[in-house]
């Protein structure tokens, strides 16, 4: 079957003030900064050699800055399925300072009061899951971290509270794919060219 080497590529959004500083950043629509901007520009060069069907990503700035930055502007799509955890009456806040007046809070257990459950951002991942194993060929994913994680579980086909057992940086990239008929990732939370497969 075509899909059998297929590959989906995760890009995590560059640096945002808010990333840089840990404060959950779902909605809110705030800009990378000159940081992470020169990362994206960094990550073009790592992602020019491939060729991609399909070309998705978040609609928010970040993700949108990031794939126009790594050269995709002319043929990116904005899909809300890819957008990061609606966070709700803990939007802008740490873990830290949630847990002071919410003691053993866990977003994976718990969601988020005024926000997302797990379950719904769990079926946005699958929903976008279902649209990579319609295309055929390679598609290319400009998302956010725990909508990130989101996606691996997915793919996976893990338990959506799995995703807490990932970490993933700013501005990374990771492979997901097939090894015969198994889907797997071939790289996870890097910036280093896929070789090999």
């Amino acid at each position: 079957m075509p899909q059998r080497a297929q590959q989906i590529w995760l890009v995590r959004h560059a640096e945002t003030a808010w990333s840089r500083d840990g404060r959950h950043t779902g909605r809110t629509d705030i800009e990378l900064t000159p940081e992470g901007a020169a990362k994206a520009d960094a990550l073009r060069a790592r992602l020019a050699g491939e060729s991609f069907a399909l070309v998705l990503a978040s609609p928010l700035k970040r993700a949108m800055e990031t794939a126009r930055r790594c050269g995709f502007g002319n043929v990116v799509k904005p899909d809300d399925n890819l957008l990061e955890w609606n966070y709700g009456d803990y939007e802008g806040f740490t873990s830290a300072q949630i847990a002071q007046s919410h003691p053993g809070w866990d977003l994976w257990s718990d969601g988020c009061p005024g926000g997302e459950s797990i379950t719904a951002v769990a079926a946005r991942a699958q929903a976008i899951t279902a649209k990579c194993l319609a295309t055929a060929g390679n598609v290319l994913l400009f998302s956010h971290g725990h909508m990130g994680r989101m996606l691996l579980v997915s793919w996976l086909q893990l338990p959506p509270a799995r995703g807490r057992s990932f970490g993933m940086k700013a501005g990374s990239i990771s492979v997901f794919g097939w090894e015969h008929s198994n889907r797997v990732v071939w790289q996870w939370d890097s910036v280093d060219v896929l070789e090999g497969h």
